[in-house]
């Protein structure tokens, strides 16, 4: 976008760009998201960052008003895949307050002067403006959503220090975190801080959202002991870089004000929480810009009735990328309700207890929100690439050839000589599973796209979507399907999306099969 289109956004207030890029008034001294109740400036006195990192080292500060830093992410970094992309999503799993600006570099593949020079080009701040950034948005939330001691968090956040803390605060926000606090306009939830390790937090996105699809994708895939689903709902455990922790999605029935994810979490280490919310956003698909995939998607008469059905469709993605490939080498072949049932046995057999401080605590109120939530003694993660390795073959039921498939990825996964991160493009992906003998196309696409969130992934040779293309009037055939598919780039893997949908009402399918079957991957 040029300046003048930019300006026209904040003249209209278009809430649809919040996240993308941050306006800084020169008479004022602040910057604002691009929905900013606050009058008009005029052109002359504004300047456009495409990052609130960059209005900071320019010497702005965030709006009290519109709290910019409280919008969704730019479904930009998981549009594009060049450096400076690759670079936003790794800061925003937290690898610089983990790994340091060498670490990051490394997973770019660039020197660390190197990388500073593209994403200061790119973006008007260097990796280590990006990260306190990203810290200081993490603060902003538990300031004014939690009733935490400031220690905490600051340390949750992912300073260093409570000096850089109070410092990092003040200079962004122009006000302590203990004034940010006393005048929020959101007050704490109560008992928001009612456990140690317990965070509440308000998740943004954009609208429209679609809820029950979203949250009803889960449904028949969780896995008992380690993921439970409601209305609305979905709780699991997970394994972070510091240890391990549960979190609990929802979404509220009427949400007053912007529109939000409900998440509580149970940590482990406290500190793990950067990267989880990264994780979580990616999950839910949060970031996503619903009004551009609906209106590329609608052009097409097929598909017009369809997105008017279901608008803002997301595409569910992953918390954990070895576990997500895990899952796809196990689904190879089967039904969902039959690769259910394997990954019940692979977590039961060699799944690690919950730490019973986080496990699957629920409120007595809360007991029947969920449809088959665990007992909190046996909350279990999901295995160790080191465990499945050595015994998947004594837990796994089905074809010899898939079992050995997954016990050499897992072997791979746990040597280090197969990783797959968010650092990562999609060709990157492709061509690294697809060179593993008993990995095909589809499972190279699946994983593209529930791992690196990328929004145009066409899954090939999927039953499935060859059901949802025949209802909807599509080409039948692999080949003809996937290049009508090229119509509807950049936002192919929403495409899918409304495909596997419109297979539920297929009558060639029974409506839990949704993707119902996956075809036979190269053996």
């Amino acid at each position: 976008m040029d300046f003048g289109e930019r300006y026209r956004v904040i003249e209209s207030r278009d809430a649809r760009f919040d996240g993308r890029f941050v306006t800084a008034v020169r008479t004022t001294g602040i910057y604002c998201r691009p929905s900013c109740p606050a009058r008009t400036p005029k052109q002359s006195n504004v300047t456009f960052y495409a990052t609130s990192a960059a209005a900071h080292l320019a010497g702005y500060r965030a709006c009290k008003r519109c709290l910019p830093e409280a919008t969704p992410g730019s479904p930009e970094w998981n549009l594009r895949e060049d450096v400076a992309a690759r670079a936003m999503r790794l800061i925003a799993d937290g690898v610089v307050e983990r790994d340091g600006v060498d670490g990051l570099s490394r997973r770019i593949g660039y020197s660390a002067r190197q990388l500073n020079r593209i994403l200061v080009a790119e973006l008007g701040a260097g990796p280590i403006a990006l990260a306190r950034a990203h810290r200081a948005q993490n603060a902003r939330a538990l300031i004014t959503g939690t009733t935490m001691p400031m220690a905490d968090v600051a340390f949750a956040s992912g300073f260093s220090s409570i000096r850089q803390f109070n410092d990092t605060v003040t200079e962004v926000f122009d006000l302590t975190p203990s004034a940010l606090r006393s005048r929020s306009h959101r007050a704490p939830a109560p008992g928001a801080a009612d456990a140690a390790g317990t965070i509440r937090l308000a998740l943004p996105y954009r609208e429209p959202l679609d809820v029950e699809g979203l949250f009803g994708w889960f449904a028949p895939r969780a896995v008992p002991a380690m993921e439970s689903v409601g209305a609305r709902r979905y709780a699991r455990t997970v394994r972070l870089p510091r240890g391990s922790a549960h979190v609990d999605l929802s979404a509220p029935e009427r949400v007053a004000g912007r529109p939000r994810i409900d998440a509580v979490v149970r940590f482990e280490n406290l500190g793990d929480l950067p990267a989880l919310l990264g994780r979580v956003r990616r999950l839910l698909d949060l970031d996503a810009d619903p009004q551009a995939v609906d209106a590329t998607l609608s052009r097409d008469g097929r598909l017009a009735a369809q997105v008017a059905r279901v608008p803002g469709i997301r595409v569910p993605g992953a918390l954990d990328a070895g576990e997500m490939l895990m899952r796809a080498l196990i689904g190879q072949q089967v039904t969902v309700a039959a690769a259910r049932t394997q990954l019940s046995r692979l977590v039961d057999a060699l799944g690690e207890p919950m730490p019973l401080s986080i496990a699957h605590a629920r409120d007595d109120s809360d007991s029947d929100s969920s449809d088959h939530a665990p007992d909190a003694a046996a909350a279990r993660l999901f295995p160790t690439p080191v465990a499945i390795a050595e015994h998947a073959h004594e837990v796994l039921r089905g074809p010899a050839a898939r079992t050995d498939t997954v016990r050499r990825v897992a072997t791979a996964l746990a040597d280090g000589s197969l990783a797959i991160d968010l650092s990562d493009t999609r060709d990157d992906v492709t061509a690294r599973l697809t060179a593993i003998r008993g990995i095909g196309p589809w499972t190279a696409d699946y994983v593209a796209m529930r791992v690196l969130g990328h929004p145009d992934v066409f899954v090939r040779r999927d039953v499935a979507i060859r059901s949802g293309a025949r209802e909807l009037g599509f080409a039948q055939s692999d080949a003809a399907l996937l290049a009508e598919s090229a119509a509807f780039a950049p936002w192919r893997s929403y495409l899918c999306m409304h495909l596997w949908r419109a297979a539920v009402r297929a009558p060639t399918l029974a409506p839990n099969q949704t993707p119902a079957r996956t075809p036979k991957e190269t053996p």
